[in-house]
């Protein structure tokens, strides 16, 4: 499944709303870490055909970074139908991102 673009306009729709986990990517495209991430959570989107992942640009959409206060990139939250479940900070082997996911 390809990511999905979360925007402070389809937040709501796309993640609150959703039923099942959502797996929300905090990136920027100058974040090399973030770049080491991308492949590795494309990877478990695709092993988990029940997993939403969502993919928010800090840079266009600030507010979204500023609400979960993201200090740092990459940061991954997990969403299940609706509810923050997980957060976790950094490049991350695909185990760990499994692991999060609960």
């Amino acid at each position: 499944m390809m990511a999905t673009t979360i925007t402070k306009d389809n937040f709501s729709a796309e993640v609150l709303e959703a039923p099942g986990t959502v797996l929300l990517d905090f990136w920027a495209s100058w974040c090399g870490p973030c770049r080491m991430l991308s492949p590795i959570l494309d990877q478990v989107a695709a092993e988990h055909s029940e997993i939403k992942l969502g993919k928010i640009n800090v840079d266009e959409q600030p507010e979204l970074a500023q609400q979960f206060d993201v200090m740092s990139i990459p940061t991954l939250v997990v969403y299940k139908n609706g509810q923050k479940v997980n957060e976790a900070v950094g490049l991350m082997p695909k185990e760990q991102v499994e692991s999060l996911l609960g």
